[in-house]
């Protein structure tokens, strides 16, 4: 009896390193041809103080099997001394796989991509934080210093930008950076995933077919914003031109998820689920179409309610990512044994399912409210 307990915890702690490495790389979906290389444009002026750039990247919708551009922006930082670690795709030996970014007090590992804008492959070059502000480098940033004054000038030589325009790490014609000691502890650190406002930008140009690299051919409409979400106005910036030849395979199914679970749906940069730890390997939740009732006032109240759903479960997300974290830290200061780490991994994966679960309940509901009144339901009058 207690050799079969031995193996069963043998076992159980294994399954757990696994699950903890997954967390680890973000993994978010796998597709077995490369992204197109990184478009040119230009930074839109940032907005305001304590904005901070994040570089545009190539995501992968399944239900197109197409790769479509998210375009750079500027987004508040969720919080003071935080920056923006890009997401990447990575080759995994069979498929390109991408990894999320995140916000954190270090930049971490984002695949040696040279991105641009202060982003030239490891680290960040195009700001710091001092004393709770944020400091601007204007030799790789475009601001208005009569707006801003928390500006310095430090010069970044740099040749990435002009001569590699690669948009991945490893396979045929990759990156072939790895990551530092340092970048490796930057992704341990607490941090945070994308905010509200990074997965609604993301959504506006998945729902966009111009930014599909099957019409735009690696040259983005909209390369680039000033703020999240700004798909028209003189804040738009277009790209000059692609980064170079893309060719994807004639039969471009090539999206899949990881493992063997189902095709996920709505957000197709989603991490897998099923075996979910914390809030931030869990796909954002699923936003609905807007609603098409026939009645304009009640099509808005419906909107209105989906709005305030899709706030509220953002940031009771991040409640419970940012208080698993703080167990996290405590648990490290206390030095504890391995069987409390584990416990307590056990306990937040609870956490995660169950507020996953209450999540999807509440989005089916909000559906089902939602529903014209079907002809056959009482008081219906044709």
């Amino acid at each position: 009896m207690r050799l079969i307990f031995s193996v069963r915890s043998l076992l159980f702690a294994f399954v757990i390193v696994i699950m903890s490495v997954a967390s680890f790389a973000q993994v978010g979906i796998s597709v077995t041809f490369g992204p197109p290389p990184l478009p040119v444009y230009e930074q839109p002026l940032c907005p305001g103080e304590g904005y901070i750039w994040t570089p545009g990247y190539w995501a992968y919708d399944y239900d197109d099997d197409d790769y479509y551009w998210v375009p750079g922006t500027w987004v508040l930082a969720p919080e003071v001394g935080f920056l923006w670690t890009p997401g990447w795709w990575g080759w995994g030996g069979e498929a390109f796989i991408f990894h999320e970014g995140y916000w954190g007090p270090q930049v971490g590992f984002y695949g040696g991509i040279s991105y641009g804008f202060g982003y030239f492959g490891h680290g960040y070059e195009g700001g710091r934080w001092d004393n709770g502000q944020f400091y601007y480098n204007r030799s790789v940033n475009n601001v208005n210093v009569t707006n801003i004054h928390n500006v310095y000038n430090t010069t970044i030589v740099n040749n990435n930008t002009t001569i590699n325009r690669v948009s991945y790490n490893g396979g045929n014609g990759g990156i072939t950076a790895r990551p530092s000691p340092q970048e490796e502890a930057a992704a341990h650190e607490r941090h945070i995933p994308p905010v509200a406002v990074q997965s609604q930008h993301m959504q506006a140009a998945r729902s966009n077919p111009q930014q599909r690299a099957s019409v735009n051919h690696g040259r983005p409409a909209v390369a680039a914003t000033a703020r999240p979400g700004e798909f028209s106005g003189r804040a738009v910036v277009p790209a000059k031109q692609a980064g170079g030849p893309y060719n994807p395979p004639a039969n471009r199914r090539g999206g899949r998820p990881q493992g063997n679970e189902a095709r996920p749906q709505g957000n197709g940069n989603a991490p897998r689920s099923g075996n979910a730890i914390h809030p931030s390997e869990l796909p954002p939740p699923e936003r609905p179409g807007p609603p098409n009732t026939g009645n304009p006032k009640r099509d808005q109240k419906y909107q209105q309610q989906q709005d305030k759903l899709f706030a509220k479960q953002n940031q009771e997300r991040q409640k419970l990512q940012q208080k698993q974290e703080q167990e996290h830290q405590r648990v490290a200061q206390q030095n504890a044994n391995e069987a409390r780490k584990q416990q307590m991994e056990q306990r937040h994966q609870q956490q995660t399912q169950q507020l996953q679960q209450r999540h999807e309940q509440q989005q089916q509901r909000m559906q089902q409210r939602q529903q014209p009144p079907s002809r056959n339901q009482p008081g219906h009058r044709g």
